[in-house]
């Protein structure tokens, strides 16, 4: 599938929006970036990458040369960009059961917007607004954000512990200290690799794609 690359999933969805609620939803994103509490919910789903929202008005449509004829539309138009570990219904659900309020905030007044609860209507309005991802290119493919974290935390831990003189350190206490990190690191230490099964269902279609 071309909108996966691993165990990340790219996600695009492009719903329409009025011109005068556009500038509604702009005020509502300048608060979201002038108070990171608003966001809080957002930022502590893990299995997330990024999220970014964007909003053109119908005059900010690039043309890709003066030939081309100039976008006559009748809406503005909101771009939400994700990249997100797991599959599609895990995200949506977490976005829909952990930030309820703050999808209806950013996706206000959104034409057909169903809310976000309950969570069917909200499935529906996403799949009909998502565009497919044609090309996605990972650099870790294989790589959970957590398991960027915990190689992160690793690292600067492994170089610490160096930097404190390890290498000229006795035998005994080089032990020490080495089992000391082990321990500290030991939810931070793992192999990467695909995916676990999700449902049985999601076990079933992957095979039968295995087998196409």
């Amino acid at each position: 599938m071309s909108n996966i690359a691993g165990k990340a999933y790219a996600m695009n969805v492009i719903t329409p929006l009025r011109w005068y609620t556009a500038w509604w939803n702009r005020l509502i994103f300048w608060a979201a970036g002038a108070f990171p509490t608003t966001t809080l919910g957002l930022r502590t789903l893990s299995l997330i990458h990024y999220a970014r929202w964007v909003i053109l008005t119908s005059s900010q449509f690039p043309r890709l040369s003066p030939d081309q004829p100039k976008e006559d539309l009748k809406y503005n138009y909101m771009f939400f960009f994700s990249n997100f570990n797991g599959s599609w219904d895990q995200y949506v659900d977490s976005f829909s059961s952990a930030i309820s309020s703050g999808l209806d905030s950013f996706w206000h007044r959104n034409i057909k917007y169903p809310k976000s609860v309950p969570m069917l209507p909200f499935h529906r309005y996403i799949t009909s607004n998502q565009i497919w991802t044609d090309y996605y290119y990972n650099a870790y493919p294989m790589a959970s954000s957590n398991d960027v974290k915990s190689a992160k935390a690793v690292k600067t831990r492994l170089l610490a512990f160096i930097r404190d003189g390890a290498q000229n350190a006795k035998p005994e206490i080089f032990q020490e200290e080495y089992n000391r990190m082990l321990i500290d690191l030991q939810h931070d230490i793992s192999q990467m690799g695909a995916n676990p099964v999700v449902s049985l269902s999601a076990s079933a279609v992957n095979r039968r794609l295995s087998k196409e």
